[in-house]
């Protein structure tokens, strides 16, 4: 798993000219350009740490000086207390990045945590966790790497890389059967269609039209395994709704191939992460 170096400059920059606009007016204040000190990043909570990278990348943004040490790695579970990662440089440029720095792996950090936590309550089981596209708008790739990190999966990035029709667009077209079709005669061959129903004659439609995955939204259980008996593999089944810690086992156990929850990156809170300096010391050589 990667992120791409030039879509991350974008978003760092976008980030840092929020947060700095002509300057740290606090920093410049107070400490001297003649200093440099050590940062320690530290988890004060258990959690699965997801954006080191991310963060690094903001210290280097403002001075390629910096060394950013990380002393784990993305993936990976920890403890409270324990260190992430060691920052030393220019004691301005630290002080700051360290903002926009804990934002992102703090954000990134606790989306990975919410799907590592809910994957262990679906161990064993075939479902597959996936993200949608309520992110935060402008971090969307950042909050589906989070995902991935945390062993999710993810659903389709935009609306031009998978066709999902919706309830919206089922009525504008007039059936399901409509919709899919106009779908088709669009599409290209490489690129599946999903249809979102809301009932079990809505389940069948959908496969008769030639739907490749069904979305069952906000279905109950017990409809759920109906329409997994009645689709008998012939497409993939998404559950999507009102999923939560409570029944994602009890959906997962119906048989869905797919258990999709927007809450992984809509509502998801962040873990607690922060930066300690360590003592301030002029530059050798340099007379204060």
């Amino acid at each position: 798993m990667s992120l791409d170096p030039i879509i991350l400059r974008d978003i760092i920059d976008r980030a840092l000219i929020e947060d700095l606009g002509t300057g740290d007016i606090t920093t410049q204040s107070i400490v001297s350009d003649n200093y440099v000190t050590i940062g320690f990043i530290r988890s004060k909570e258990p959690g699965v740490v997801a954006g080191l990278a991310v963060a690094k990348e903001v210290f280097l943004h403002l001075s390629p000086e910096i060394s950013f040490q990380a002393r784990v790695r993305d993936g990976d579970r920890v403890i409270a207390g324990q260190l992430l990662a060691r920052v030393e440089g220019d004691a301005r440029t630290i002080l700051s990045g360290e903002r926009v720095a804990l934002n992102f792996l703090q954000r990134m950090s606790g989306i990975a945590t919410r799907v590592a936590g809910l994957l262990t309550l679906i161990e064993g089981q075939k479902s597959k966790l996936t993200d949608t596209r309520k992110t935060t708008p402008g971090l969307r790739v950042l909050d589906k790497y989070s995902v991935r990190v945390g062993g999710g999966c993810n659903h389709r990035f935009g609306l031009y890389d998978a066709i999902l029709i919706k309830d919206n667009h089922i009525k504008v077209a007039g059936s399901i059967s409509e919709a899919v079709s106009r779908a088709k005669s669009r599409a290209p061959h490489t690129m599946g269609i999903e249809v979102e129903v809301e009932s079990l004659e809505g389940v069948e439609e959908a496969i008769r039209a030639g739907a490749h995955t069904v979305m069952l939204d906000n279905m109950d259980l017990e409809t759920m395994k109906k329409a997994v008996d009645l689709v008998n593999g012939r497409a993939l089944l998404e559950a999507s709704g009102s999923v939560n810690e409570q029944n994602i086992m009890d959906i997962a156990k119906t048989g869905v191939d797919l258990i999709s929850v927007g809450g992984l990156t809509h509502s998801v809170k962040a873990l607690d992460i922060s930066l300690d300096v360590g003592e301030m010391k002029p530059i050798a050589g340099v007379m204060i």
